[in-house]
């Protein structure tokens, strides 16, 4: 059997079929930019030449430098060889894609690990599945850490921008860019590009919304537990955090010298500096000119079908719960978050009611985690609503099983008493998303697969017309046309209370929640 071939302005690149059926072709390793090694590193990625190269597009790169990332809980991953020379991307498409005219509709899937960890290439983020349903899938790696985010004074100083930092950002629109040139060749729409993502990954997408140098790039969003609308009020263009890394590595007098400093050294100088403590993405004024609430505020943010949601149990892992909390902290807390207002305080607290029971470090964790992802979600469909575009929201409150999604070779984390025992936590959609349970995971019911299968094709509806519901499915109203959230799975009787307890956070913070009717 011959394999897929491709030819575009960047090169000619041999894929693999998927199967002996040859139904999907896959070209892993494809180069998008310049490798960002030497005199590249710690600055902006440059597209990939054009060139007739021959690429045999069969493995996949390294994954970018990263620590092991090896923890008791789902989201473990296993240690293996890193590569500064990281910038590739992976593209599975359906079989006729070279007499398809590019009428695929393109997904651009940017992964989530705090920008600090993973990889697009995971068998997690396989994306056959997509392709059987007449969509070009690609995944993308990015710099991560501080090759894809320190932000220096003197890296400032050197760029014509004035600018240092979101070099991980700033991959994602070389990416972006490739693939406009570029997708035909592989049977995608260039004009038809929906970027999805969760955790960093969405907020990225969040952030790109925001970036002048991501305008045209893509024309509709799938968000994914993760948003970049806090305030970045602390260490904007990230220098403070930037220099606490440099003092690690005994300040290195020059950008030449910090060039020579060895992966090995950095990331040491990363994790003993606690560098990562605070947000990567920073506001650098060049790819982001101002922090990107500001820029939805003001409607200079794009607007484009959005569709976006998050899980019942985000925070559980995520957010660390203050075991010894007295009432006068938990009111503090109240104040610090909402100001002292009494009546907003006391509206709070009754939405709260049921956690409260629990005590007040329970109260004070799902506040937080409600903040940081259910009403971050909504605030974000808000915003782009008004702008007159269609959001669509969902929450997922289905339990999946508690499994290391991220090892294959290793899946199994409980017993299987304790099999559904963490709720619908943080990353729990991603083999849904992907529908690839067989791929990755431990545990999965029928139920489960019954799920995926139905998330699967609402995403690649969303790809296809910019509304997740077709003929074949069940209806998924536009949020911003009727206030409807969609439940993945029935949700229980609690989740209801979600609604009471998002309306009285936004009446605290004095932010509209309502869309548009």
């Amino acid at each position: 059997m011959v394999n897929p071939q491709a030819h575009s302005a960047a090169g000619r690149f041999e894929g693999f079929w998927s199967d002996p059926e040859a139904s999907v072709a896959v070209f892993k390793g494809v180069p998008y930019a310049e490798a960002p090694v030497g005199d590249r590193r710690f600055r902006p990625s440059e597209l990939k030449s054009e060139s007739n190269q021959h690429y045999l597009a069969q493995r996949p790169s390294l994954p970018a430098w990263q620590s092991a990332g090896n923890n008791d809980f789902v989201w473990s991953l296993a240690p293996g060889p890193c590569s500064e020379d990281c910038l590739y991307l992976n593209i599975w498409t359906p079989a006729d894609f070279s007499r398809s005219k590019a009428e695929w509709p393109v997904m651009v899937w940017f992964h989530g690990g705090a920008h600090i960890q993973s990889w697009a290439h995971h068998a997690l983020f396989d994306g056959e599945q997509f392709a059987r349903q007449g969509v070009v899938l690609v995944t993308v790696n990015y710099r991560l850490g501080p090759w894809g985010f320190l932000a220096l004074p003197m890296l400032a100083a050197e760029s014509e921008h004035d600018a240092a930092g979101n070099y991980g950002l700033q991959d994602k629109i070389t990416a972006l860019q490739w693939i406009q040139r570029n997708i035909a060749a592989f049977g995608g729409n260039a004009e038809k590009v929906t970027v999805f993502g969760q955790s960093a990954g969405a907020q990225s997408i969040c952030a790109l919304m925001a970036s002048p140098l991501a305008k045209g790039l893509f024309h509709q969003v799938i968000g994914q537990s993760g948003h970049s609308l806090q305030a970045f009020d602390r260490d904007p263009k990230g220098f403070e955090t930037g220099e606490r890394l440099m003092a690690e590595l005994g300040h290195p007098k020059n950008t030449k010298a910090l060039r020579e400093i060895s992966n090995a050294q950095l990331l040491a100088a990363m994790e003993k500096s606690r560098w990562a403590s605070y947000s990567r993405i920073t506001v650098d004024g060049w790819v982001l000119p101002e922090a990107p609430l500001a820029s939805f505020k003001q409607g200079s943010a794009a607007a484009m079908p959005l569709l976006l949601g998050s899980l019942a149990n985000e925070g559980l892992g995520l957010i660390a719960e203050k075991r010894h909390l007295e009432e006068a902290d938990f009111d503090r807390f109240l104040v610090r978050v909402l100001g002292s207002d009494r009546s907003r305080i006391d509206a709070v607290k009754a939405a709260y009611a049921d956690v409260l029971r629990q005590g007040f470090p329970a109260a004070r964790h799902a506040i937080e985690s409600d903040l940081m992802m259910s009403f971050g979600m909504r605030h974000w469909a808000a915003l782009n609503a008004d702008q007159g575009a269609d959001s669509y929201l969902y929450f997922m409150p289905h339990t999946p099983p508690v499994c290391r999604i991220y090892r294959p070779d290793a899946p199994q984390l409980v017993d299987s008493q304790a099999l559904r025992s963490a709720g619908a936590y943080h990353s729990g959609e991603l083999a849904y998303v992907f529908n690839n349970q067989h791929l990755a995971g431990y545990g999965w019911s029928q139920e489960d697969r019954m799920l995926a299968q139905e998330m699967s094709i609402y995403w690649a509806n969303f790809a296809k017309t910019g509304a997740p519901a077709s003929d074949t499915t069940a209806p998924w109203p536009a949020w911003s046309a009727t206030g409807d959230t969609k439940y993945l799975i029935q949700p229980p009787e609690s989740s209801p209370g979600l609604e009471v307890k998002l309306t009285a956070l936004a009446r605290g913070l004095g932010i509209s929640l309502k869309p548009k009717r």
